[in-house]
């Protein structure tokens, strides 16, 4: 192939008198500099790891919501027995749409790990019942303890063996025994007339794992208390209680007081106010760091109804009871005496029980005064009041075989909204310390 002899124009090259063009500007795009490039790049990096973070933030709570959901155990078959039985349950009045009304059952259950409390292995009462009522407006709640020993005519109840019972004049916690939570709730409905949204069920070992998952709570001890079968031995005065201790105070009887289950209920108010106080002085509900144990101790601790065991479910009822000022969250017990044939045993004071349960089931708030004397004139029970409390004899035409169900039913009927307000009760209210002087 012959050479190709066509000239070229020579290179050209580049002045040696401009500036030089090395380092890091000769990555820069023509007329600008390396600055948008790094700036770029940081930023890149920075959406990377943000981006990160929330993704793994979001797996992080997705798993805590799968595991505190997973921990609440739905007790579906008290569901069940109360959803055959809808006819028979009462309903809500008018006035009290928006209201909810929460049966929390204590279980004295001794299987698994309450079996170190002794007692026989699967019998399980109901050692202690609240009736919750918390007021359509989320300004007011109501504590009413009923009496374990209150004579009441329990329902005909499905048994765990699948038999049915026959109604019966019982203690209330043989409710419990009889048919579980379905009987206690429809007993506690036959009684008062208000209707049982939800419930839930708290044995030895789920009360003393939230104890300690908020750091115990205080209480005030008037005088030493050395109690072996409740495994109590404290000094007197104010002190925090933990776990076990706190399980003891709660269920101790003969050893304090007068020996009454009345006094123990109202120990175990006392100690449900300052449970209050505590999480509200302390933020839990607000600091995630304390708020994770409780949530993890409350959702393995209890069962519950199918609508009220879910997490999404426990935190809406949180935030009502958050919202409610300790001075408005009110203790009491339903008035009670010597039961008229056994004086081991109480029944319910009238026309006062029928006034009470009508307040709450009408949705109109409740008035307490500190137990003790009457208070002065204008600040305690109007003199009917006090002559229903303190006279002990039966009424007339009411005998061994009498109901004392019905005769809570017809104080409810007779009872009258439009009446005014409900008289005075023996209470507290959870803004109350119990060491600070009156």
């Amino acid at each position: 192939m012959a050479e190709d002899d066509t000239e070229h124009p020579p290179t050209a090259t580049p002045p040696t008198n401009g500036p030089a063009h090395d380092g890091p500007a000769a990555d820069a795009p023509p007329g600008g500099t390396g600055r948008p490039r790094r700036r770029r790049r940081w930023l890149t990096i920075t959406a990377g790891v943000v981006a990160f973070l929330l993704v793994a933030t979001g797996a992080l709570l997705w798993i805590a919501y799968r595991k505190l959901d997973g921990n609440i155990r739905a007790d579906s078959a008290t569901d069940r027995l109360l959803a055959q039985l809808e006819a028979e349950r009462p309903s809500r009045t008018a006035g009290a749409r928006g209201a909810e009304n929460i049966l929390l059952i204590g279980s004295d259950d001794r299987s698994g790990a309450n079996g170190s409390y002794g007692g026989e292995a699967g019998t399980e009462r109901s050692d202690t019942t609240i009736l919750l009522h918390l007021a359509a407006d989320r300004k007011h709640a109501t504590a009413v303890s009923v009496p374990r020993d209150v004579m009441v005519t329990v329902p005909a109840c499905e048994k765990p063996d699948g038999t049915r019972s026959r109604p019966a004049l019982a203690q209330f916690n043989q409710a419990f025994e009889t048919g579980g939570p379905a009987c206690s709730i429809r007993t506690v409905e036959q009684l008062s007339g208000i209707r049982i949204d939800h419930y839930v069920i708290l044995d030895f070992s789920g009360f003393k794992t939230m104890v300690d998952a908020i750091g115990g709570v205080e209480v005030c001890v008037p005088q030493p208390i050395h109690d072996k079968d409740a495994r109590l031995d404290l000094p007197a005065g104010r002190q925090t209680l933990h776990g076990e201790q706190a399980l003891g105070y709660v269920r101790a009887r003969e050893s304090l007081g007068d020996g009454s289950d009345t006094q123990r209920m109202g120990r175990q108010q006392q100690f449900l106010a300052s449970l209050i106080r505590r999480v509200q002085s302390q933020g839990v509900l607000l600091n995630p760091a304390k708020l994770w144990p409780v949530l993890d101790a409350a959702t393995s601790s209890v069962r519950a109804d199918g609508e009220l065991s879910s997490l999404g479910a426990l935190y809406d009822l949180t935030q009502d009871l958050r919202g409610i000022p300790s001075a408005n969250v009110v203790f009491l017990t339903a008035p009670r005496r010597s039961y008229r044939y056994d004086s081991d045993r109480d029944e319910f004071v009238q026309p006062l029980t029928g006034q009470l349960f009508t307040a709450l089931r009408d949705d109109r708030p409740v008035a307490v005064r500190p137990p003790g004397p009457a208070a002065s004139p204008g600040a305690g029970r109007s003199p009917s009041t006090l002559s229903s409390l303190a006279s002990p004899s039966p009424r007339p035409g009411t005998d061994p075989g009498s109901d004392p169900t019905a005769e809570v039913a017809a104080a409810l009927a007779s009872a009258s909204p439009s009446a005014g307000a409900s008289p005075t009760f023996e209470g507290r209210t959870a803004d109350v310390d119990a060491c600070a002087p009156h």
